[in-house]
């Protein structure tokens, strides 16, 4: 591939003025990293830049192809299907413009390590303010953020047990904040059963959003009710220096040809269970109608924020595009 290319980064959208302004932090800290390169940001919902716009000023700029990376943990229906749909679309109707899509964050082992330092900086901060207490006593509750896809959902419950055992916690346990099940507050009132000292509840998200205050106030809920328990809310990955290293890296993978994700368990390729009738569904982003609504206009787009369609998200089988190693992309959980 040519050296001469512009990047991307494809958020969801928020409508939360700080989760906008945080993935914006992140889009600059990327610039920064690729100072030689056009780098602009865009989502698909609810903030403004919309994708479309971020294309255009790259268009504008002379730039004739865009390495895309979606801004997105784990890859449910967003990234297999809405932003691809967007970044298809934008090419049909501007064939000058190359655009090969990449992978999203997915389960990395700095994603983890950076996953670990921000769990072990709320242990040090609880143990000076509460009093310390063994790991050994200590009980995990990592928060993924749920979606339709099981796929998705299992990459939040590895993640889990990897922080578990490479961090010595006495025992963890996987939750959502919408979708799927077990839902926040059933699992922490189900965790304050089983007798440990201390539980740490990590949101595995992006950025702050409804959805992480949200996990925060039914830890402080449950905790009114087990004052015999210590309850250490951790803060979420944000823009720790390992995540914008995966990002990076992401690039860099489209650029060597390794740009490749896991389709054994993508419920749009494969016969998984309970969701057969999904496989071969039609690409279509059901997006065009909340673009850049009620949204911040600085920057956006949180990993961490939910919205309630109900709809599918299909995942195209063949003639993808944007070319075969987009087919092989994201495939985490938004």
């Amino acid at each position: 591939m040519s050296e001469d290319f512009g990047i991307m980064v494809c958020g969801h959208g928020s409508r939360d003025d700080n989760a906008v302004s945080e993935f914006a932090s992140v889009a600059a800290a990327l610039k920064h990293r690729f100072a030689d390169r056009e780098v602009e940001y865009g989502f698909l919902e609810f903030a403004q830049p919309i994708i479309r716009d971020g294309l255009d000023k790259l268009a504008a700029r002379g730039v004739t192809r865009v390495l895309a990376v979606p801004g997105m943990l784990f890859a449910a229906g967003h990234a297999k299907n809405d932003i691809p749909s967007v970044l298809n679309t934008y090419r049909a109707q501007n064939p000058g413009l190359d655009i090969i899509y990449g992978r999203e964050l997915g389960i990395d082992t700095r994603m983890i390590r950076a996953a670990g330092e921000r769990i072990a900086a709320a242990l040090i901060q609880a143990d000076a303010e509460q009093g310390p207490v063994s790991r050994h006593e200590t009980l995990l509750m990592v928060v993924g953020r749920g979606a339709s896809d099981p796929d998705a959902n299992s990459n939040v419950a590895k993640v889990c047990r990897m922080l578990w055992e490479g961090l010595g916690f006495g025992w963890a346990e996987t939750a959502y904040s919408g979708v799927t099940f077990p839902l926040v507050k059933p699992a922490l009132a189900h965790a304050a059963k089983l007798g440990y000292r201390r539980i740490v509840v990590f949101p595995y998200f992006l950025f702050t959003g409804i959805l992480v205050r949200r996990i925060y106030d039914h830890t402080d809920e449950v905790a009114a009710g087990h004052p015999q328990i210590q309850f250490v809310k951790a803060p979420y990955l944000n823009d720790h220096p390992l995540v914008l290293d995966t990002f990076a890296e992401r690039v860099e993978e489209i650029l060597h040809g390794a740009n490749v994700m896991n389709c054994q368990m993508c419920k749009y390729r494969e016969q998984v269970l309970g969701f057969e009738d999904e496989v071969g569904l039609a690409q279509q982003s059901h997006h065009h109608h909340v673009e850049g609504a009620g949204g911040g206009s600085a920057a956006g787009g949180t990993l961490g924020e939910h919205h309630d369609h109900g709809h599918h998200h299909p995942y195209p089988q063949a003639d993808h595009p944007l070319g075969p190693r987009s087919l092989a992309e994201p495939d985490a959980a938004e």
